[in-house]
């Protein structure tokens, strides 16, 4: 958890609090918030394909484990996403599932974050950019990934 701190000047700082008729001497510390991370929210088995498997595997592969978005990874390498969003395209373009390749239909060089970002940036980001999954990367390395449902339920939980 990310904790911000900022200083609070005059009658409303920690120095006046309560006492009629002073003003705050200085300034005081105070925590303004504590902010989740991805780290703390994401979704740490992450799911990988190879960008040679067909698209027909991976959505096997997805709707087995129940998700939405898998990493593509060429020997350990992230080198893309893919998504629902994807497969759907790849159906409207009348592909064969068991022909047509990953690597054709991935979203090359996905917007990643890392586990020490903040899940508001995360929901702005996916929001402000019309997608519903980022993965979240240590180096090249996908170490979990993190979804606009995530980010909804922390912030449910978060009232």
């Amino acid at each position: 958890m990310m904790i911000l701190f900022g200083w609070c000047f005059g009658e409303r700082s920690w120095a006046s609090a309560g006492k009629a008729g002073t003003r705050g001497e200085g300034r005081m510390p105070f925590m303004l918030a504590a902010m989740a991370t991805l780290g703390e929210v994401m979704t740490k088995d992450v799911l990988s394909v190879e960008p040679s498997d067909t698209i027909g595997e991976a959505a096997e592969k997805m709707t087995s484990h129940g998700v939405g978005a898998v990493v593509v990874s060429d020997f350990g390498r992230m080198i893309g996403i893919f998504t629902e969003r994807d497969l759907m395209r790849a159906v409207a373009g009348r592909v064969h599932s068991s022909e047509a390749r990953v690597r054709e239909w991935m979203t090359p060089d996905p917007v990643t974050m890392t586990e020490d970002a903040s899940v508001e940036e995360a929901g702005e980001t996916m929001i402000e950019r019309g997608f519903r999954h980022i993965p979240v990367v240590a180096g090249e390395r996908a170490v979990g990934i993190v979804s606009i449902r995530d980010v909804a339920e922390w912030r449910l939980k978060e009232r």
